[in-house]
């Protein structure tokens, strides 16, 4: 059964059934989805999540799927490594990445897009489709391959070439729009209506945005079944941001944790920080922006939940930074050369706003803390590629190895 009573307005509290609707019909708020926790308190315990699938359906009493077949490529389950080297470098001692870059598509959009394709099977729909920045198309022609659903997916034409080609794989219809993603997402907005399709980051949103919760609940798990003091988030539209606080506190309004507030931690690129930038002006009011930044898939200039971020930050005394293209870099090599974990430019973006406020002081070396990495490295070589050295080429001679690599011991640069 599912424990999800109805969607509900964030702003007027109307209520609806559970149908494919994301906006409210009187004031035009957002929806999302409201359970029944008093119900999930007295069926649920941590000795059943335990014995669940290693995937994001062990949290399934918590998501918005009833008894309906999954469309599951088993998503979830992944590492929360405590990061020893990188803590010892930026003077903290508590620290874990959470590595969500081993997901099936290789990025956390898995998430999302498992509970969305579900949804979108019951609701009967035979299309599924996305607005997507790269990560969430793959994960929906993935999906869409698994749930033999036709897939129509919309990208900015300026896309990552290795991003295309990890979309393209899975056999969708691929639409390239000249422009960037907030072009895309409003002719998608028009194609929902036109044609009916399942959209999952439009008129599925409500459903889709809930499997961003389970990063919260695998890390309260993974952490022996209580909340960090501190997470650092990297943030687009906003929803991932926003989701990942909802999951630790329903996770307390359910009995799995003490009471806890996490303290969030939002960051996003310089090129396209319009949150931060709200943020930093003490403003609820967020001014749309056009983006310039490596960090395509974080590349939102018009975020959604962007007001409901700034309301996350200021209720748990929250955190936000951002990173220029050079730092993003850094802070992919930074991650690679101490942890062995390749991220995609928004963990680079992670790692740098983790490192700059680490820097600022504005971290308590003993609190734990988990820095989310969202997407895997080789989605996007081209970032960090032109900052790497060349490869030592020599013949195979040990006199010419011993000079070649003398010099390159001398020059080898080392991060800070």
């Amino acid at each position: 059964m599912s424990y999800a009573k109805g969607l509900v307005c964030r702003e007027c509290g109307e209520m609806y059934d559970l149908i494919p609707l994301h906006v409210c019909e009187l004031c035009f708020g957002p929806l999302e989805v409201a359970y029944d926790y008093d119900a999930i308190r007295a069926n649920i315990s941590r000795e059943e999540i335990e014995r669940g699938p290693q995937t994001v359906w062990r949290y399934k009493k918590l998501l918005p799927v009833g008894d309906q077949p999954l469309v599951d490529i088993q998503t979830g389950c992944t590492p929360l490594l405590k990061a020893d080297n990188l803590g010892r470098k930026l003077g903290l001692r508590n620290l874990y990445i959470k590595n969500d870059t081993v997901n099936p598509t290789f990025s956390f959009k898995d998430r999302p897009v498992t509970v969305a394709a579900t949804m979108a099977r019951s609701f009967g729909f035979d299309t599924i489709a996305c607005a997507s920045t790269g990560n969430l198309a793959a994960s929906v022609a993935a999906h869409g391959a698994k749930a033999e659903m036709r897939c129509v997916v919309f990208i900015p034409s300026d896309l990552e070439t290795s991003k295309v080609t990890n979309i393209a794989v899975y056999g969708p219809t691929l639409v390239a729009i000249r422009g960037n993603y907030d072009d895309v997402n409003r002719l998608c907005a028009e194609i929902a209506d036109r044609y009916g399709w399942a959209f999952v980051n439009i008129n599925l949103r409500p459903y889709y945005a809930e499997g961003s919760k389970t990063l919260a609940y695998e890390v309260a798990e993974q952490l022996g079944w209580r909340a960090p003091d501190t997470v650092i988030v990297p943030t687009a539209s906003g929803a991932l941001f926003t989701k990942i606080s909802r999951g630790f506190e329903e996770l307390s309004d359910v009995g799995l944790i003490s009471p806890a507030k996490p303290r969030m931690g939002l960051a996003q690129a310089a090129g396209c920080a319009p949150i931060v930038s709200a943020h930093e002006a003490n403003s609820m009011t967020i001014r749309p922006v056009k983006p310039s930044t490596i960090a395509k898939s974080l590349a939102i200039g018009n975020p959604a939940d962007g007001y409901y971020c700034l309301k996350v930050i200021k209720e748990t005394n929250g955190l936000a930074g951002s990173v220029t293209d050079p730092e993003i870099v850094e802070g992919m090599r930074l991650l690679a050369q101490t942890e062995g974990i390749f991220g995609e430019t928004a963990g680079g973006v992670s790692v740098g706003v983790l490192k700059k406020m680490a820097e600022a002081g504005l971290l308590d070396p003993d609190e734990t803390i988990v820095c989310y990495v969202t997407g895997n490295g080789l989605k996007t070589p081209e970032a960090v590629a032109s900052a790497l050295p060349e490869p030592m080429n020599i013949s195979a001679n040990i006199g010419e190895f011993d000079t070649a690599f003398a010099v390159r011991q001398q020059a080898e640069p080392i991060l800070a």
